[in-house]
This record gives structure tokens, sequence and C-alpha cells, in this order.
């Protein structure tokens, strides 16, 4: 029984191969719309794709070709193909305005932008694009069944550049080029003033600027005469201090910060003293 249920199986497999490669070759567009559609339906998208892709020419203008742009668009995503995804979409999209799929084809459309997002640590301009996307989306569906997963996606991506600059500023902290982490911490707080990293940011940007101003020199030639370069550095790093307590009362770097805070009095006394 199981030799004869082996058999039945591959020579039932064989069978629709063979079909498909017939259908495939053929040049009845209307057979390879019906076998696409079936393999769609099967999950077959690999297979259900080649025969689309032979006859999307054939039905420009016809009734037909709404759904067999959605089927071909949405196989490309089902393949995880998101780049031609995306753009199918798109082009759906811009082609039946009208279309009961249109919400659905461009929620998926600006999703697949999200999908191509990379990890936080590469270049973001796709995950830049993939915002554009999304927000478009949110703004002409404001009502859409989508809408909540769009905004989660956004968030999402937010996150990756928040993330991003963060640690641009970071590694410039830890590899003591402390102006340019100063700076990306200033951009990033200006860029970002709800993230959830706004502590460790302000933490690390008092940090740049407290070991900037301790180990500077004292003063800087510049066109308009000496300045005072240390102690701005102090006063700067003063300040950055203050707004950290300020912000942050029960800080895990309170300690710290309040070490970094007295020993700034201090050096800022010495030029009290000399007034």
């Amino acid at each position: 029984m199981n030799k004869f249920l082996y058999i039945l199986l591959t020579f039932t497999i064989l069978s629709s191969c063979s079909e498909y490669q017939k259908v495939l070759k053929s040049e009845d567009i209307g057979a390879k719309f019906k076998m696409g559609e079936e393999l769609y339906n099967e999950g077959k998208f690999a297979k259900a794709n080649k025969l689309f892709a032979q006859i999307v020419p054939n039905y420009r203008g016809k009734p037909q070709a709404e759904k067999l742009m959605y089927l071909y668009s949405h196989s490309f995503y089902k393949m995880n193909d998101y780049y031609t995804a995306g753009y199918q979409f798109e082009r759906f999209a811009s082609s039946y305005p009208k279309s009961e799929k249109l919400e659905e084809a461009s929620f998926l459309g600006a999703k697949s932008y999200y999908m191509l997002s990379p990890v936080y640590s590469k270049d973001q301009k796709d995950t830049r694009e993939a915002i554009e996307k999304l927000q478009e989306f949110i703004n002409m569906f404001p009502q859409s069944e989508y809408l909540s997963e769009a905004n989660k996606l956004v968030k999402e991506l937010d996150y990756k550049l928040e993330k991003k600059a963060f640690e641009i500023g970071k590694q410039y902290n830890t590899i003591s080029d402390y102006p340019a982490s100063v700076k990306s911490f200033d951009n990033f707080v200006f860029d970002f003033p709800g993230s959830t990293l706004r502590e460790e940011a302000l933490y690390y940007r008092l940090d740049s600027a407290y070991k900037l101003a301790v180990n500077s020199v004292e003063y800087k030639n510049t066109i308009n005469g000496l300045v005072h370069l240390k102690k701005e550095r102090l006063e700067q790093a003063k300040e950055f201090s203050n707004a950290f307590k300020k912000a942050f009362a029960n800080s895990k770097h309170l300690e710290e910060v309040n070490q970094m805070s007295s020993i700034l009095d201090e050096e800022l006394q010495k030029y009290s003293t000399k007034s």
C-alpha cells in the first residue's frame, strides 16, 4: 500500500510539473492566467509569478488587468522580493486609484520599503524612504484598518534612526574625539526630543564635554585675539551637568554626574579667585 501511494504521489507531481511546463510554453494567455491564479492560491508564488510575467503586457487595458496586476504585485511580496513588490504596488495604486484593493496595495507597497530597511549600524537611506512611504500611506488613509500597524512600523524605523545617531555620538566618545561627540549629541537632542535614548545621550554629551574641558589648553589664538578656551569649555560642561540633573534627577548616572559637577565647580572657582 505504501509503495502504491508513493508511486501515485510521484506520478501526480510529475504530471503537475509537466502541465505547468506545457502552459508556460503555450501561447494561451487565458490558460496562463487561470493556472497562475491557481498556483498563487496554493502558495506557489514563484511559479505563479513566472506565468503572470508572461501575460502582463497582453492584459493592459482589459477588464482582467486589475486583478492580474494585484496578484502579480503580491506574488513579488510573497517571494520576499520587496524592491520589486514596492515598485509594482505603487504602479497598481497609480493605475487603479478606484480599486477596492487600493488601500491594501498601498499599505503593502509601503511595508515593502519597511522590509528593505537594514539594521541600524548600516546606512539608513532605505529607512528614511520607508518612513516617507508609510507616512504617505497614513496621510492618505487616516481611517485605515492598517493604521495601527503602519504607525508601529514608523515607530520602529524612527528608533533605528535614533539608535544610529546615538551610536555615532557614542563612538566619537569612545575614540576620544570629544568635540565631535558633543556636536553629535547636540544634534541628537535637537533631532529626537522624545527619544527613549535621551538620558544616555545627555550623559555621554556631558561626559565628552567634561573630558574635553578638564584636558583643555588655557587659551586659543584666533583672528580676534586670545580666547579663554578652557574656561568656556568648563562653563559649557557645567551647563550640561545642570541640564542633565534637572531632566533626570533619579538617573543611574547621578553619582558620576555629581562627581563631574564637583570637579567642574573646583576648576571654575580658580577663575573666580583670579578675578
